[in-house]
């Protein structure tokens, strides 16, 4: 996508009211304004974070396809324009912070994974991001082993035996798998200074979010 056909105007939004939305307070949002402006520019210069720089961001690359990024992409895009603006960016990063809650990552750890946005988590969808992982960290499984994944993840969260996980039962499955959340969590949101590390999630950190899952 050219910059031409992007948004003419750019989109501010007031930080005091972030702030007050969020985790992050007045001065961590003026913080992360250089991030989003770095991330923003990387390939169009347009004020939004398009796919391919969010991907560039993740993986210094913006070429390779990755569910990982995708989904991630379809989590900061809120209201589905094909771009992130400066409040999707605060509002959903805001949820990696330490002080965000349980209750707050678990729903989104299931917006993650449920990939067709059915409200479930189908059998399907599991062996997609099985087959997500396997693609992204080069690994080569035999589909005996992949339906075997599949076949064990189900039979673990599906409580009600239907085949599917429901928001209900993957908050009492990740009760019993608190690993399923430990990557939804960045430590240094905690303490921003205007030297906050980039935003990277290299490629062991996108197998760990799968991984347990």
């Amino acid at each position: 996508m050219g910059c031409a056909l992007r948004k003419e105007e750019r989109i501010h939004e007031d930080q005091a009211l972030l702030a007050a939305q969020t985790h992050f307070s007045l001065e961590d949002i003026k913080s992360l304004t250089e991030l989003y402006r770095k991330l923003s520019s990387s390939i169009c210069n347009d004020g939004f974070i398009s796919r391919e720089e969010l991907q560039l961001g993740l993986f210094g690359d913006n070429k390779k396809h990755s569910l990982f990024s995708e989904r991630i992409f379809n989590l900061f895009d809120s209201n589905k324009d094909g771009l992130i603006d400066f409040g999707e960016f605060i509002r959903t990063l805001s949820i990696f912070h330490p002080n965000a809650s349980q209750e707050e990552k678990i729903y989104v750890t299931f917006k993650l994974y449920d990939i067709w946005q059915t409200g479930f988590i189908g059998r399907e969808e599991v062996k997609e991001l099985i087959f997500g992982l396997l693609y992204e960290s080069e690994l080569i499984l035999t589909d005996d082993i992949v339906e075997a994944i599949v076949d064990k993840t189900i039979g673990e969260a599906d409580f009600n035996g239907d085949g599917k996980i429901d928001i209900e039962e993957w908050n009492t499955f990740v009760a019993q798998n608190p690993s399923l959340l430990k990557n939804m969590t960045i430590p240094y949101l905690k303490d921003i200074t205007p030297a906050f590390p980039s935003f990277v999630v290299n490629t062991q950190k996108n197998e760990e979010i799968y991984k347990d899952f």
